[in-house]
């Protein structure tokens, strides 16, 4: 059974008529009649009567064609879709720790397309799911950050997803508040400074390891901790509670607004450095967007280290 049969016999089906049949399906009378005997003999059925008025179903022959219908239609919805001239969109998707520079750089790179041709994705989401987001190439791009603390952990997890992690900045440690915070004026902060304050943190789900946290420091006793699933939530806990997070101090006031403020995270401790960059899987080659996308990360990354 062929596509081209199905589609001969729904023709007859539709037309009543063997003659009116090959003419629109462009064959020859003997042609189409072979094509649906050669069907008939292959399905051990008899789909049409015969007679000199033309052809009719059977009642094995109306059930065969409602079920071919179906099948016809599907494979030519995927033709629709996925053929030479079909309307299948390209895809591009980003997963992202919660970086507000990530967005921005995506920002930037959809403005280099027609949206109306292409299919985009940005998806701040938890550290396990931007891993597994580009394991599975629901996303061609993750962005997520490595410490001494978790690089061990990090890594040997992207080995077994057969990913590689691309360097993009080295940054310390900024506490990032609301500008009314009490601190928000000093010129850098100390851990017994923050005490009183509700330390702000992102939910990371069932997998809550401490290797999988966007912020560093992660295993600092903190008196007062707050969790939170998206970065709106996390501004308005800044500014209702005077709670405070710490990140890597790369902000965009484009996107977050200018109500906030990072300063400098002042520590014995040597092990505070982040290292920024990107996931993709082994021996990835980027597409049009992915390198485009990688480009203005970069230059926004470099305008920001400039600008410090």
């Amino acid at each position: 059974m062929t596509l081209q049969q199905l589609n001969y016999v729904i023709t007859i089906s539709e037309v009543g008529s063997l003659n009116k049949a090959a003419e629109v399906l462009y064959v020859s009378q003997p042609s189409l009649s072979e094509a649906v005997r050669d069907l008939e003999r292959s399905l051990g059925i008899t789909i049409f009567h015969r007679s000199g008025r033309g052809v009719t179903l059977t009642n094995d022959g109306t059930e065969f064609i409602a079920c071919a219908r179906q099948v016809y239609n599907q494979y030519e919805a995927l033709m629709d879709k996925y053929g030479q001239s079909g309307t299948l969109k390209k895809k591009f998707g980003v997963s992202t720790q919660h970086y507000s520079f990530a967005v921005k750089a995506f920002v930037e790179t959809v403005k280099q397309f027609n949206a109306a041709e292409y299919e985009f994705a940005i998806r701040e989401t938890k550290t396990l799911e931007v891993i597994e987001d580009v394991s599975s190439l629901r996303s061609e791009i993750g962005v997520i950050y490595l410490s001494s603390f978790n690089q061990k952990a990090i890594m040997k997890l992207l080995k077994a997803n057969d990913l590689v992690f691309n360097r993009l900045i080295d940054c310390g440690v900024y506490v990032y508040l609301w500008k009314g915070h009490p601190l928000a004026e000093c010129k850098s902060i100390r851990f017994e400074q923050l005490v009183e304050y509700p330390c702000l943190s992102f939910e990371q789900g069932i997998n809550n390891s401490f290797y999988f946290a966007e912020e560093i420091l992660s295993t600092n006793d903190y008196p007062q901790i707050i969790k939170a699933n998206d970065r709106a939530t996390m501004l308005n806990l800044m500014v209702g509670l005077n709670g405070y997070t710490l990140c890597s101090g790369i902000i965009c006031e484009e996107l977050n607004g200018s109500d906030y403020a990072a300063v400098p995270f002042e520590t014995d401790d040597n092990d505070t450095q982040m290292e920024i960059g990107y996931i993709t899987k082994k021996n990835h080659i980027p597409s049009k967007m992915g390198s485009l996308y990688i480009n203005e990360i970069e230059k926004y990354l470099q305008e920001q280290a400039i600008r410090k």
